[in-house]
């Protein structure tokens, strides 16, 4: 066993804890008063994105709802290495930003299509030149509305003036490389005093912190986009279709909704497909350091509000990963795969098991009522290398190449914050008429 494998559980276990981040938020509290500083927040917007379009909708209650100091950038998309399947990435995007703005009654619709280069050049003219915080929440909304339009001019009912090409430049040059500095790539995305928070999905995040240390105006109260509630009790569902759940071992979003996922499926009577898949990185594909620790440090705040544990962790990159697979299948043959999976995801992200070592996945294997001796004679086998290539070969028929995805029926989603999608379209075979709260 390697000195990392020994210490990374107990670095892990500090470094993600729910006190750590904490602390660091009130540190982070003291220093703005000391300094007589305001709530500063900033806003990275790319204009072609999807998603920035819903985000943008919502700058206007959310500058209505909080004395703070909004400071907006407009950058360019993500550099390939944060973007690995840009053309699926761009594709699923509209799609996905459709479901979340019927989900929140917000307003947007997949064309089908990007916005022509000559509209999105010109929208970011406009936007350069309007960047200031309050002109730029009136203007802005309106303004990707009309790009989102097919067929509708770009300035129907605005009257703004427009930046030239080399400030448009220079202004997303310095905006792309604040983005990066503070440590991110992505566009929709908030920073506020050491974190970041992901368009629609992580506004509540960014909303709860500024009503910790009492930025909201008087009478606010929630969050304008709730996280959608898990279904809680039990459902009678007539022939409800199978989930394809598309999962790594070393995902950890992943991690944090496979106990979800059995979990829905429990209480609507749906089967669960074990879809696995090898980790990027496993596959070639390089994750740039800021994406891991994005993700890490998402996974710990998301993991808090579900109640699900999670931090300390011990990476299962590689062999670890490998012997975790092996055993999926002798798993679901003897009836236990829903129980070896979370077992497995458990031990390496929250309990800090060495799954490389025969003494870590045994207690794994065991736990969730494997045999070790039979599973000794999986782990020799190779059959899964095959299924994993199959699983990974569909999910990019899908549309999709990131997990945890999802699939029910005609519907294909990807995030573990999509779990909604997945309940409602189970529930379309309910015989209750409305869905359970």
């Amino acid at each position: 066993m390697s000195l990392k494998t020994l210490l990374l559980p107990y670095i892990s276990r500090w470094l993600f804890s729910r006190q750590r981040l904490l602390n660091k938020r009130t540190q982070a509290e003291r220093q703005r008063k000391a300094k007589n500083a305001p709530h500063r927040v900033h806003y990275f917007h790319q204009v072609d994105d999807p998603y920035s379009a819903l985000t943008v909708a919502a700058l206007p209650a959310l500058l209505a709802r909080y004395d703070i100091e909004l400071q907006v950038h407009i950058v360019d998309a993500p550099p390939d290495s944060a973007a690995p399947e840009r053309d699926k990435l761009i594709a699923y995007s509209r799609v996905d930003a459709e479901r979340i703005a019927t989900r929140y009654g917000l307003t947007f619709k997949d064309p089908g299509q990007q916005p022509a280069p000559e509209a999105v050049a010109t929208a970011s003219a406009c936007l350069v030149a309007n960047h200031e915080a309050e002109t730029f929440a009136a203007l802005a909304s309106r303004l990707t509305q009309n790009l989102w339009k097919t067929g509708t001019d770009l300035f129907t009912g605005i009257k703004a003036p427009v930046a030239s090409a080399s400030a448009v430049n220079a202004h997303k040059a310095s905006a792309n490389a604040l983005r990066s500095q503070l440590g991110h790539y992505l566009g929709a995305t908030f920073f506020y005093a050491g974190e970041w928070y992901w368009g629609i999905d992580r506004l509540y995040h960014l909303e709860q912190r500024l009503q910790d240390v009492q930025a909201q105006r008087p009478g606010v109260e929630g969050v304008l986009f709730p996280p959608v509630a898990d279904l809680s009790t039990p459902v009678k569902c007539i022939n409800p279709p199978p989930i394809d759940f598309f999962f790594s071992f070393r995902s950890p979003y992943s991690a944090i909704v496979a106990e979800r996922v059995f979990r829905l499926a429990e209480l609507t009577g749906a089967q669960v497909n074990l879809r696995y898949v090898l980790p990027m990185v496993m596959r070639g594909l390089p994750v740039p350091a800021a994406k891991r620790q994005y993700i890490s440090h998402d996974t710990a705040r998301e993991a808090f509000v579900r109640h699900i544990p999670f931090g300390c962790l011990n990476d299962p990159v590689g062999l670890p990963t490998e012997r975790g697979l092996a055993l999926i299948d002798y798993a679901v043959r003897i009836g236990q795969g829903q129980a070896y999976v979370l077992s497995y995801m458990r031990g390496v992200w929250s309990e800090g098991i060495d799954a490389g070592s025969d003494r870590g996945l045994r207690r794994i294997a065991e736990r969730a009522g494997l045999n070790w001796t039979e599973a000794k004679l999986a782990l020799a086998r190779n059959k899964w290398r095959l299924q994993a290539e199959r699983n990974r070969d569909e999910l990019f028929r899908l549309g999709l190449w990131g997990v945890p995805s999802f699939r029910v029926g005609s519907i294909s989603t990807w995030g573990q914050d999509r779990l909604w999608l997945i309940s409602d379209e189970i529930l379309k075979t309910s015989s209750q008429p409305t869905r359970p709260t």
